[in-house]
């Protein structure tokens, strides 16, 4: 008997239906479904066992409680389900009092901080804040657990100022954080050690690691490197070092996860294995992985995705603990359903997602692959393993790495090839420096050794990363080809499985669905628009025709293709030809009059114009300049003085004058 049949699975596809519905659907209150639909089930279930399950209404029922239960969840982490939640009392100044939840990576102006709110004026509170401390030669460094009190404005986290940018508040929210409060640390009004919590002492215990490691004189970069791996912490690890790891097809490394939860879980497995003959039972020497396993994400930080890869093992290993026989997948989605149970925001994590893809698609491919082919010699088996453990996950999370990240690293598997032999010997060695480092014994050759083994990988990885004619870079992937691409993988799936030609015929009429509405897409994708952007101390607008970008700029001789905000802009719309020019002091579109003022502020006087942007904070007397051209809309791009910007906007309020500021209202289209 299975230890979980493929009801989970089903269980898991209507839970993940719940989240999503309640994310776009958020005014509906599920918790008045949810409870009928359960006790209509128990109902029907304690009347009539063996009849009810067959029918199609107690599936219907049982799918639909499932469904609700997802959206009940996830909306009651939601601000609007949360009475006490700070955001139903937000004024002016709030006397608030913050306990540290997690330490985010710093920026050169601000320290950052997710914060749990304790109190609002003095009232008790919930919910979470994102606290920005600016940085000074005195400013101090806070841990987790730490309490402070402040009074601050409370405010809503930015979306982007342009189309097709990476949405930070979006990203935040996913954590369920909605606002953020900015701050100095001088106005911080008291501070004091909160009651400790697992999550706090596993991060003490953290930089207590990390400052025993920078002891043994590891070269930055490596140093960076051994924190990633072995702590989970990539704080510190540089800009350029990342893009060179992501470029190589290595990035899954530097993130603490299944691969490494994997390594140790078969080394423990290797070493602790006399210990079942011993005790004559394999049931403690699971228990006893599994502990240690723990042990090691705490170690961590106890970070996401640490948590999600050995919740999935302790699931294997507890199917072996109670002697049950147990299907890979069935227990990946166990795990699956049960961390979204407990925190249904993690499905919008993108590593979430992208994990459980991977580990989904090798659990399917490699099987199917080693039937076909499966070398018999020791060293073509590890390779074997290796080639096809590799290209089964990276077929699950192409077309979502496409879609976020718009690249591809080619040479994924020669990476992958030469790393993943020796990454569980830079695993036990990272551990074993570490161990060392806590107890101040760490041999210099051992140190030394480690460190030129770090190097030698980083070195490798940056030579991957520089063969650019095999890095496919800026592709345009939208969400409607994503779904498409998948669809065509189950379909391969379920024919290879059921060989049935309904579910074909399904996923024929999907796609078409798909392809006609990539079609309109696409139409979207070729209108054409003018656009001013916004860049702080940047003056640039983009007249985008069909796939064709024509940029004009101020002053500046650096080409700004691959810059922001362009690259995004041109990514997202696949644009394939590409120019630059100075702006004109005047041009025409779409019938409207457009004209520039820039620094000189000369302007033709008494001729009319539709639309005057002003750029580099012109000299000029607006009052004067708007009655003399009588403009209908005033632009204001982020290459002015943030001072001016009220005193321009009142002056077009007292005329009746359409005013557009880019740095409060973003990108100012014209289609």
């Amino acid at each position: 008997m299975k230890f979980i049949n493929f009801s989970i699975v089903k269980f898991s596809f209507f839970l993940t239906a719940g989240i999503l519905v309640a994310r776009f659907k958020p005014f509906i209150d599920f918790r008045y479904l949810l409870v009928p639909s359960f006790v209509l089930l128990l109902i029907f279930w304690t009347i009539s066992r063996k009849i009810i399950p067959q029918k199609i209404f107690f599936g219907v029922i049982t799918y639909s409680c499932f469904l609700f239960l997802g959206a009940t969840l996830y909306q009651y982490q939601t601000p609007s389900f949360q009475h006490q939640h700070y955001s139903k009392k937000i004024s002016t100044h709030n006397l608030l009092q913050l306990k540290i939840k997690e330490v985010l990576k710093k920026n050169a102006y601000q320290f950052k901080y997710i914060v749990e709110v304790i109190s609002n004026h003095n009232e008790r509170s919930t919910g979470k804040l994102l606290l920005n401390v600016k940085r000074n030669s005195g400013t101090t460094m806070y841990a987790v657990d730490n309490l402070l009190v402040v009074n601050s404005k409370i405010e809503k986290i930015p979306s982007p100022l342009n189309p097709h940018q990476f949405d930070y508040s979006k990203y935040m929210k996913s954590l369920g954080v909605y606002h953020q409060i900015n701050i100095s640390n001088m106005e911080i009004l008291n501070k004091s050690k909160g009651q400790a919590t697992l999550r706090g002492q596993a991060n003490k215990l953290r930089r207590f690691l990390i400052s025993k490691l920078k002891q043994n004189n590891l070269t930055p970069n490596e140093l960076a490197i051994v924190q990633a791996l072995v702590l989970g912490e990539k704080r510190d690890i540089s800009k350029i070092l990342y893009e060179n790891y992501a470029a190589a097809g290595a990035i899954h490394i530097l993130a603490v996860s299944g691969l490494h939860i994997g390594i140790i879980y078969m080394i423990l497995l290797y070493i602790l294995g006399p210990i079942k003959n011993i005790l004559k039972s394999e049931k403690y020497l699971n228990i006893l992985i599994v502990v240690m396993l723990w042990g090691f994400a705490f170690l961590t930080g106890l970070s996401p995705s640490v948590i999600r890869a050995v919740t999935m093992f302790s699931f294997f290993a507890f199917a072996k603990v109670i002697n049950r026989d147990t299907n890979a997948i069935n227990t990946l989605f166990l795990s699956y359903f049960t961390l979204l149970i407990i925190n249904p925001n993690w499905l919008f994590h993108v590593g979430f997602q992208l994990s459980y893809l991977a580990v989904l698609f090798i659990l399917w491919l490699v099987p199917v692959w080693n039937k076909i082919y499966y070398p018999k010699h020791m060293i073509l088996k590890k390779f074997w393993g290796i080639i096809t453990v590799t290209l089964a996950a990276q077929i699950g999370i192409i077309p979502l790495s496409l879609f976020y990240f718009h690249q591809f690293p080619g040479l994924f598997i020669l990476t992958n090839l030469i790393i993943l032999p020796i990454i569980g010997l830079i695993l036990c060695l990272g551990i074993l420096l570490i161990l060392l480092s806590s107890i101040n014994n760490v041999p210099d050759w051992f140190a030394f050794s480690y460190n030129y083994l770090i190097k030698l990988l980083n070195s490798f990885i940056s030579w991957i990363a520089d063969q650019n004619v095999f890095l496919f870079q800026d592709i345009s992937f939208n969400f409607n080809q994503v779904i498409f691409s998948y669809l065509i993988l189950t379909t391969i799936a379920v024919y290879w499985k059921l060989k049935t030609q309904k579910i074909v015929l399904l996923t024929i009429l999907s796609l078409s669905i798909l392809y006609y509405s990539n079609l309109l897409l696409k139409k979207y994708h070729l209108a054409n628009e003018l656009i001013i952007f916004h860049k702080t101390r940047h003056s640039l607008i983009g007249n985008k025709k069909g796939q064709k970008l024509e940029i004009f700029k101020y002053d500046s001789l650096k080409k700004l293709e691959n810059s922001y905000p362009i690259k995004g802009y041109r990514i997202y719309y696949d644009i394939n030809k590409y120019s630059e020019k100075k702006i004109p002091a005047v041009f025409s579109y779409k019938n409207k009059m457009i004209l520039i003022v820039d620094s000189l502020g000369v302007y033709p006087k008494n001729h009319k114009a539709d639309i005057a942007i002003l750029i580099n904070n012109p000299k000029i007397n607006l009052n004067r300049m708007l009655d003399s051209l009588k403009p209908k809309l005033i632009v204001v791009d982020g290459n002015n003085y943030k001072s001016l910007i009220p005193l321009w906007e009142k002056s077009c309020y007292e005329r009746n004058i359409s005013f557009h500021s880019t740095s409060q209202k973003g990108a100012y289209i014209i289609r």
